[in-house]
């Protein structure tokens, strides 16, 4: 069994790392629990060769940049980092104290912020054996790096932000690229379809694809025109499908929490129906919520606040600006703004 610790975040992606840092800025001691092998959630293990353009201060910045970033600033207090680490249960304790048991052992908690699910991106596949046979073989859900691709004929199956950046990213690098979608509306942002209109990306609306050949590896796509049922035989050396993301709150989903779909309720403190369980980023939602990760950042700000008050209800729950007690810290050598 561990030592128990004030706050245990459940998701090592942006939200999390940056809620380590806030937390531990706030005195806080805090585990960093998650179930992938690495830190970054997402970006980490979807692209982190991919520009992200929304977050504030940086106009536009690498995946991988960003994690590395948000390590850096998580790590500063020397938060306990738990990776290949599942949840597999919950409960509280007669003293209020949490314990989660996990797949190697049990934690203690005072408190628990919940910023990702178990799987909770894992991307879908197409489900069919004469496509999906071809998944390492020419077929990817997700870019690891994009050298992979360099000189490639490369297909892209999709219509929302992945596909639609991926394909203007990876310009540069592929000897050419075809992109189809199902529908002749995007769901990526319209500043990037704009670009993408103006590329030299073969864009094909109202196409799916339908079979992939080649032996051990991919060498033809069959794509299908949705209206007029017309096929088409591809040359391609790779297939980039992005068909959205499995949600899977895993275990989570069984602590008797209130949830919305496979998301999080939440009040304005990014407080849970769970006493000392708060929820942040895109695992929760509430009235007009945005699934952002700058939106994250603030959401993780306000929890760790609220987890702080709850922690200690004498403790304020705004310590005052990073500028200004860092610059306290430094003149009288304490740990101010604590909890």
């Amino acid at each position: 069994m561990s030592s128990l610790s004030d706050l245990t975040i459940i998701g090592a992606g942006p939200t999390g790392l940056f809620a380590a840092y806030y937390a531990g800025f706030r005195g806080l001691s805090v585990r960093l629990v998650d179930s992938q092998p690495d830190l970054g959630g997402q970006i980490t293990a979807l692209y982190p060769d991919k520009y992200i353009y929304d977050v504030a201060g940086f106009p536009k910045v690498l995946g991988k940049d960003l994690v590395a970033n948000l390590v850096e600033q998580a790590m500063q207090y020397g938060p306990e980092v738990l990776l290949n680490e599942e949840i597999r249960s919950f409960a509280h304790l007669a003293d209020r104290t949490i314990r989660l048991v996990t797949t190697t052992g049990v934690l203690l908690t005072r408190a628990c912020l919940i910023t990702a699910g178990i799987g909770a991106f894992a991307p879908k596949t197409y489900g069919r054996a004469e496509i999906d046979q071809y998944a390492g073989r020419g077929l990817h859900y997700a870019v690891r790096q994009k050298s992979a691709f360099a000189e490639r004929r490369l297909l892209i199956a999709g219509g929302g932000d992945s596909a639609v950046d991926w394909a203007l990213n990876l310009v540069p690098v592929a000897r050419s690229i075809t992109l189809i979608h199902r529908r002749d509306q995007f769901r990526a942002h319209a500043d990037s379809v704009r670009k993408l209109a103006a590329s030299p990306v073969d864009v094909r609306v109202f196409h799916e694809l339908r079979a992939l050949h080649g032996n051990a590896h991919v060498e033809e796509a069959v794509i299908v025109n949705t209206k007029t049922k017309e096929e088409t035989v591809l040359p391609v050396d790779a297939v980039l499908a992005f068909l959205g993301l499995v949600s899977n709150l895993g275990a989570i989903a069984t602590w008797g929490l209130v949830l919305d779909g496979d998301a999080i309720v939440v009040d304005t403190r990014m407080a849970t129906n769970l006493p000392g369980v708060y929820a942040a980023g895109d695992i929760v939602t509430y009235p007009g919520k945005l699934k952002l990760i700058a939106t994250g950042f603030g959401e993780a700000a306000t929890a760790v606040n609220n987890a702080a008050q709850y922690l200690n209800p004498s403790a304020a729950l705004f310590p005052g600006h990073s500028s200004t007690v860092m610059e306290k810290r430094a003149k009288t050598g304490g740990t101010g703004g604590g909890a």
